[in-house]
């Protein structure tokens, strides 16, 4: 049977995942290698360095840089507050006495005699970092992170906003072509992470942050109402870092879409099941996908996750990412093997798929996705 490469989304019930959790420089790793974590619970942690901040002491006394030191009350290495007195003149007549006050609360990191500047530093900020799923540590990267691992169902968004979240999954919707509204959003949605099927509004975003969702997941959303959350046209870029109380997931797309039929039924599986979810998406290079993970009860693997791409035959599922289908849910009926020329007048490498209303198409294998089970 023909095969191709394509890249894919993966949508699984159950299957092996690890995930590497690493600090943004050196710090203390807080767990052992085996021991059992909880998505919440914080495996290395560091401290950044606090932020700069500079001021040129000889302007302000009207003094030269090598007298510097006369006039300074505190030494490298003091810890000052905000409105202390690090620096002042000693004139005849204390009336004309030039005082200078730290204007945070830090260290006096340098003191230069070269170009009269004195450099505060702000109190290192902590970072931790949590173990993000359930599951079990099964390599220690020293002083940096772990890498954690979890059985898992596991299914992969074409888009998301916002970053890393945990909480109870709950089905909202009865059916994958269901919109959300607001209506279909619970009172009492704080700690959830919600479910629907179709088109997702920006209302109904609203009104999940009201609720206190942690996380909203569908099949597709309006670049309009996206705009809208955000305030500003997102472009091509790496999402994830967005400030809006909760993450947003697209499985499909964009527009008035469908939830796949297999993404649907398998986070319905797992509804009132604890999932961790991301919305971090980078399109370019580097592909990152948003993703929800439903760590397993019974803990036992059945895979191993293979990555976003693979072979794509005869049978595999797929979905169409380029219009005149865009969005479409369907198998490989056969790979042609010849080349065909399409409507840009190129020539190209295409497949047969057969939709799952039963309608079939040829299109080029370049606009599709494979769905990896």
């Amino acid at each position: 049977m023909a095969h191709v490469y394509t890249p894919g989304l993966r949508v699984t019930a159950h299957t092996s995942l690890q995930r590497t959790r690493r600090l943004p420089l050196k710090g203390e790793v807080l767990v052992a290698k085996g021991d059992q974590v909880r998505r919440d619970q914080v495996v290395a942690r560091t401290d950044l360095p606090g932020d700069v901040v500079t001021l040129n002491i000889v302007n302000r006394l009207g003094i030269s840089a090598e007298e510097i030191l006369r006039y300074m009350l505190k030494a490298e290495g003091d810890q000052v507050t905000a409105g202390e007195i690090i620096a002042e003149t000693r004139p005849f007549i204390k009336w004309f006495k030039t005082e200078i006050a730290s204007e945070i609360d830090g260290t006096i990191e340098s003191i230069s005699s070269v170009t009269g500047q004195v450099m505060l530093r702000k109190p290192p900020a902590p970072v931790e970092v949590p173990a993000y799923v359930d599951g079990t540590i099964v390599e220690v990267i020293p002083d940096e992170g772990v890498v954690v691992e979890t059985v898992a169902a596991f299914v992969q968004g074409i888009f998301g906003v916002g970053g890393e979240r945990w909480g109870t999954l709950q089905m909202i919707t009865q059916s994958p072509d269901e919109d959300v509204t607001p209506e279909t959003i619970p009172d009492h949605s704080t700690g959830k992470i919600l479910v629907g099927g179709g088109r997702i509004t920006y209302d109904a975003i609203l009104r999940a942050q009201d609720c206190g969702a942690e996380g909203i997941i569908a099949g597709g959303i309006a670049d309009g109402d996206l705009r809208q959350l955000l305030g500003y046209d997102l472009g091509v870029a790496i999402t994830g870092t967005e400030d809006i109380g909760l993450s947003v997931i697209v499985t499909e797309g964009f527009g008035q879409i469908a939830m796949a039929r297999k993404t649907f039924t398998t986070l319905s599986g797992c509804n009132g099941h604890d999932a961790s979810i991301s919305g971090a998406t980078q399109i370019r290079a580097g592909v990152l996908r948003p993703e929800i993970i439903v760590p397993s009860l019974d803990g036992e693997g059945v895979s191993t996750e293979s990555g976003q791409a693979g072979g794509m035959g005869e049978g595999d599922s797929l979905r169409v990412i380029r219009a005149p289908y865009f969005g479409r849910i369907g198998r490989v009926v056969e790979l042609i093997s010849e080349l065909r020329q399409v409507e840009s007048g190129a020539t190209v490498r295409v497949l047969e798929v057969e939709f799952e209303d039963g309608e079939r198409a040829v299109v080029p294998r370049a606009n599709v996705e494979l769905i990896a089970e």
